[in-house]
This record gives C-alpha cells, structure tokens and sequence, in this order.
C-alpha cells in the first residue's frame, strides 16, 4: 500500500510540474511579433540580421525562459550573484514582457522548425 501511495503521489506532482509552463503558441506567435523580436532575430526566429544574433527557433523551451528572464534580471540591476545576463538591447526588449509572455515566447520558438536539429 505504501508504494501505491508513493506513486500516486509522484504521478501527482509530475501531473502539476508539466503543467506549470502551459503555453499558448499562438499568444507566444503574437508577443513575438509584438515586441518586435523579428526586427533582430528574424520573423521566423531562424534568420537574424546579424551573424552575431542567435537562432531562436529551435532552441530548447527552458533554456529561452532561463534567457530571458536572466536578461530581465540583468535589466532590473539584480547582482551577479543573481545569475543575470547584460545586455543593453535585450535588457530593455525584455524589461517590457510578463512571465506569461516569456513562457509563451519561449514555447512557440522551441516549437518552429530549425537548423539547429538533429536530423536521422
């Protein structure tokens, strides 16, 4: 009975984890033109105006999210400590998106097609 419970218990927590990030892939379509990320990184999120620019699409969910938001950190004079990124461009096109808007950015270019795959 104790590991019925123990499961139950794991398959719970696991259920509640995965929804956490829930995104909308069509709000995370429309925030990324919004906010106009496309002006650098292209309207697919593949094709940057500047080599130095990433590739968006393709990237992994979380890494985006972590990106962004240590941007956002960077922006808001968090200490190093507080693992940040600084970047003057990014710091203020950041400033302005909600969590809601980075989780569902974050998902819509984790989901286009990219250079970056691997490929069988």
């Amino acid at each position: 009975m104790k590991k019925i419970s123990l499961a139950l218990a794991a398959s719970t927590m696991f259920a509640f984890a995965s929804g956490a990030f829930a995104a909308d892939l069509a709000a995370g379509k429309a925030a990324y033109d919004k906010f106009t990320c496309a002006s650098c990184h292209g309207a697919d999120g593949k094709t940057s105006i500047m080599p130095a620019y990433p590739i968006l699409a393709g990237q992994h969910e979380d890494f985006l999210r972590h990106a962004l938001r240590s941007y956002k950190r960077g922006a808001a004079g968090a200490p190093a400590s507080a693992n940040i990124r600084k970047n003057a461009i990014m710091g203020a096109m950041v400033a302005q998106l909600s969590n809601t808007d980075i989780n569902n950015i974050a998902a819509w270019l984790s989901k286009q097609p990219s250079p970056l795959a691997v490929r069988k």
